[in-house]
């Protein structure tokens, strides 16, 4: 293992942005939550089973994309709805209406309470850059060129694969590879070169089935054991840690 804590044959890292790089995943939570809790209480009345924040979250929507997340959750519910369109206004009984209220809610939870970035994420990409490895950004987040900015983090990746991208391309997001994969390519490197960086199970999954040379789970919530079950090679509760060599887990 280097100095990074990775194996020798890595020669890129691609991070996950909510929950790895910025402090954001709580703020995701929190606004799934009052978007699903509305609609469900608007659907079935005051006796309506709300969405968990935690359990519900982490099982259905986190790490995938906005349209995904939504379509996964209500099917656990036994709810389908149509699809809609992007431009669908927030709040219109559809896939993409739903979704645009949650946006919606983010968009405004950020401008309020601001974007902070884990510190030991920064020092552990700004060691990645100087010992020669490429970086990327991969997120299922539209907002995410926003959000870097907004912490000054936008000059730390080589590449940046999110929402818009995604869109753009036609790449299904997370739990499949897809994202991951462009971006090792618009990196220039093969899957087994790359290490993802990730918090979401979803992500984990996407660097198991990708074949990726290394996947780090980054468990901020208490969910080592599952993040290891979802393909982690090695979990740590902040990517300082890797530079320490304390690893966090057991696997």
């Amino acid at each position: 293992m280097t100095e990074l804590g990775l194996p020798q044959t890595i020669l890129a890292c691609l991070f996950d942005l909510d929950g790895v790089v910025t402090k954001t995943a709580v703020v995701h939570a929190a606004a799934w939550k009052e978007t699903f809790d509305a609609f469900l209480r608007e659907r079935e009345g005051a006796d309506f089973r709300p969405f968990d924040a935690v359990a519900d979250y982490d099982e259905y929507v986190d790490g995938r994309p906005r349209a995904d997340g939504v379509r996964t959750f209500l099917a656990s519910r036994g709810i389908e709805l149509p699809e809609g369109s992007p431009d669908d206004p927030p709040g219109a009984q559809t896939v993409n209406g739903v979704g645009n209220r949650k946006n919606e809610l983010v968009l405004r939870k950020i401008r309020t309470e601001g974007v902070e970035a884990y510190e030991g994420t920064l020092r552990y990409i700004e060691a990645v850059r100087s010992a020669g490895l490429k970086t990327a950004i991969v997120s299922s987040s539209a907002n995410t060129l926003d959000v870097l900015r907004s912490i000054d983090a936008e000059r730390l990746f080589d590449v940046r694969v999110d929402g818009v991208v995604a869109r753009e391309r036609k790449l299904p997001g997370k739990p499949r590879p897809d994202t991951f994969l462009a971006a090792a390519q618009d990196l220039g490197v093969e899957a087994k070169q790359a290490t993802v960086f990730e918090d979401a199970l979803a992500g984990m999954d996407a660097g198991r089935s990708g074949h990726f040379g290394y996947v780090v789970g980054v468990d901020r919530v208490g969910q080592s054991d599952a993040l290891y079950a979802h393909g982690a090679d090695v979990v740590v509760k902040d990517l300082a840690e890797l530079l320490t060599g304390k690893k966090g887990g057991a696997a």
